[in-house]
Parts: C-alpha cells; structure tokens; sequence
C-alpha cells in the first residue's frame, strides 16, 4: 500500500479526463435504471479498493437500487486529477468520493475550502483514534471519514535476538539509544543489521518526530518548524548515531526494502502496521516474528512508544450526489464496526473506529507471530499515537530535509543544517 508515500505533490493544469466508469449519469449522481450513483476513486486494489468493495456489499444489503461504481488510479494520479479538476472551477469529471492520504488532506481542505462535504453531522469524531481528527478536520468542522490507521510498530526476529543474548521483553518500551546498543550485540553475534534504511527516504523520522507529538511545521500546519524544532534535532542526532552505529543495511528501493526481511538480512522492521503481509509472505520464518512497541527518542521527554507512517482517509466532494455519498460513507466506513471485522480477516486493514477493536477479529491469536494478538497490540497502540497537524507542505519540506540529512551526516553543524533548511522552506513556501 505504501510506497505512496514517496510520490510528490503534483498540481498540473492539463486537462482533466473524465472517469472511465462509462456511466453517463455519473454527473447528475444517477445511474442509467434511475437508482443513485456513486463514484468512488482509489489505489491499490488489494488493500483501499478491496476495502471499498466490502463497505459497498454491505450498504448494498440494505440498499440494494444504489450503485457504487469504484474506479482505481494511481495516487499520484489521483492527486494531479483533483488539483485540475478543482483549480479549474468546474466539477465536471470528479467523484463523489475520493480517498487521499492523511499526509495530504490538509493541502486540499485549505486550499479548496468549499469543495468537500462536511461530515459533522454525519459521522462522529470522537468514534475514531483522536490522531487521525487532526489531519481529517479544518476549522472544527469534521470532512473525511477516518480509515486504515498506519500506527507502527517494531517487528522482531525472535531467533535473531536470542543468538544475541536478548529475548523480545528486552525490546519492549526502549528508546532509540538501547536499539542501537541491542542491534550492535545482534551485528556481533549474529552478523546481521538491526534494520534497512534508504537515505532517500525519511520515513524513519517522520516516525520518531510524530512520537514526540511534533511535524515540520507550526500548529498552524504552515509555518515551517525546522531550526528551533527539538524533536527535529534529536531524531536528526539519533538518526545519525544509528547510521554511524554499522547496524545498518543500506537500501534504495521497495523491494530491497521487503528483501531485507524475507531473507533474513535484517533482524528488525520498524515500521507501520501494513507491512504485516509482507513479513507473512515469507512462510519459512513463520513463528519466528514478533511485534512490539515502536522505540520512543531518548531525549525527548514528549516521545511516547507509539507512533505513526501512512494511512488515508475518505472524502465526498460537494459535487452532485453528494448527499447520498455521504449518507453511504456514514453507514459503513464511518461507523460499521461489524464490517471493519471483516476488513481485518479480509484485507489486513486495521481500521482507526473505535468500537471495531472490540470485536472478535481484532483478537484473534496469529500463528505466524506466535499467537500473539498482533492485531489487537497494534490497535491499543493507535490510541497512544500524539495528535499532529500534517499541514501542507510535508513532501516539499521531506525533500529539503533529504538534503540537510546528507550534510549533517557528512559532517555539517546539525544546527546550521537545519537553519539552512528552514531558511530554504521559508523561501520555497512563504
């Protein structure tokens, strides 16, 4: 589901296509028999389109003359056809619903203020995990119905820890200071790195920043914050002390990434919670995983063991149908906790609503991890998770900091890289 997260913004003033769905009545919210209509786009058809379908069979029990028409495009696809759409005036091609990253929705609430439904009165937000409200709301008022949660998580090689002399209780609640010291008794004794790292990517600290309740802008989601912001620094420090520490394997890709794991080269994954079926796909080390609570920064004392990468939310556009759109959002995704069930046992999707964690599937023992309850672990984490407001410009500031980060670990000043890097988003985004 989550390379996605590397794609850029992209605005575009091209033309926008309409959708393929071949449905003329799209545009008036009907479908050819007369019944509703509602036209949904998505990526990734085996987690966010698979999830779409299970939430559309269910309102289909119970409203069988709506049509729920659900059309896959790339993310970044996704992205340039609503900013056209939208920057155009016109509302002509658009769906009624449309998932966008949680990274990613505050650029289009505030940038296209009356373009998107409110759901307030619809759905409740104080049902979902308080961190997703902050991302999915603008101005007290609540748009986008919270879904999958990308809560992280520390995934152990139990086998791997105990050649080093470490069972997976020396691993719970630590900080990223005695990762580093563990993953240097694993390189040790075992030969293997502690975990996979990709310079291009800050996945990593984005993870520790959020743990500590902080993002690279202001509260207000647009000011940067990069020079005076503490959590900043010392996940910068951290990160440089785990990269100087040899634990580390060096990636540039996904699938090095996904090999890193599934052949055994790396003792460690942390990372969020949809990583979960790749780690499975390799049946051979079945028993040999575990999961535990996400490293917390030593130096912070906001840092928490709770933290989060990824996840999306849904969104009706004030296009024609919207009422309906929304109505069909409200009673499934927004509030069906019998059908996050079957999200979990189907799709992998560990779902942000509150009341689904108490239902059978969430706590479920999982072989693959040694009967742990996987799944209900990494729901209890989500409600840890601090509340941070992504704001606006988080690819455009990751990619200012992409080059901080090589200067600071090629022996820059770490406070002048950072001013360097605040003064350069000021200039790029003020």
């Amino acid at each position: 589901m989550k390379k996605q997260m590397a794609f850029a913004m992209l605005a575009g003033v091209m033309a926008l296509t309409a959708c393929s769905s071949g449905n003329n009545g799209d545009q008036e919210g009907q479908s050819p028999d007369g019944g509703d209509n509602i036209t949904v786009w998505a990526w990734d058809p085996n987690f966010n389109i698979a999830a779409m379908k299970l939430a559309k069979e269910a309102y289909a029990a119970e409203n069988p003359d709506v049509n729920v028409d659900i059309i896959e495009y790339a993310q970044a696809d996704i992205i340039q056809k609503l900013n056209t759409g939208l920057n155009s005036g016109t509302t002509s091609g658009l769906p009624n619903v449309v998932l966008i990253e949680d990274y990613r929705a505050q650029s289009f609430l505030q940038a296209y203020p009356d373009s998107f439904y409110k759901m307030s009165d619809l759905i409740q937000s104080d049902d979902f995990a308080e961190y997703k409200i902050a991302s999915t709301s603008l101005d007290g008022e609540q748009y986008g119905v919270p879904f999958d949660t990308g809560v992280t998580g520390l995934y152990v090689r139990k086998d791997l820890m105990e050649q080093a002399g470490y069972s997976v209780d020396d691993l719970q609640n630590i900080d990223w200071d005695q990762f580093i010291e563990i993953g240097k008794a694993v390189k040790e004794k075992t030969g293997k790195a502690m975990l996979t790292q990709d310079p291009n990517d800050l996945g990593l600290i984005r993870m520790m920043i959020q743990s500590a309740g902080a993002w690279y802008t202001a509260e207000d989601g647009t000011t940067p914050s990069l020079k005076d912001n503490a959590a900043l620094k010392d996940a910068f420090a951290t990160y440089k002390k785990l990269m100087e520490s040899d634990t580390v394997k060096m990636i540039s890709d996904w699938s090095q990434f996904l090999a890193g794991f599934n052949t055994g080269d790396v003792a460690t994954v942390p990372t969020g919670n949809w990583i979960t079926p790749s780690v499975k796909a390799e049946a051979s080390q079945s028993g040999q995983w575990a999961v535990v609570p996400m490293p917390k920064l030593k130096n912070t004392a906001s840092s928490v063991n709770a933290s989060n990468l990824g996840g999306s939310s849904w969104y009706v556009l004030n296009v024609d149908g919207k009422e309906k759109a929304a109505e069909f959002l409200a009673q499934t995704l927004g509030s069906d906790a019998d059908l996050y069930q079957k999200l979990v046992t189907d799709v992998g999707v560990i779902g942000t609503l509150k009341a689904a964690t108490e239902g059978e599937a969430y706590n479920q023992e999982d072989a693959y991890f040694g009967g742990q309850k996987v799944v209900s672990d990494f729901a209890a984490w989500t409600q840890n998770i601090p509340q941070v407001n992504y704001g606006m410009h988080t690819y455009a500031i990751e990619d200012i900091l992409v080059t901080a980060m090589q200067a600071y670990l090629g022996g820059a000043d770490l406070d002048k890289a950072l001013s360097d890097a605040q003064s350069q988003a000021e200039s790029q985004l003020g």
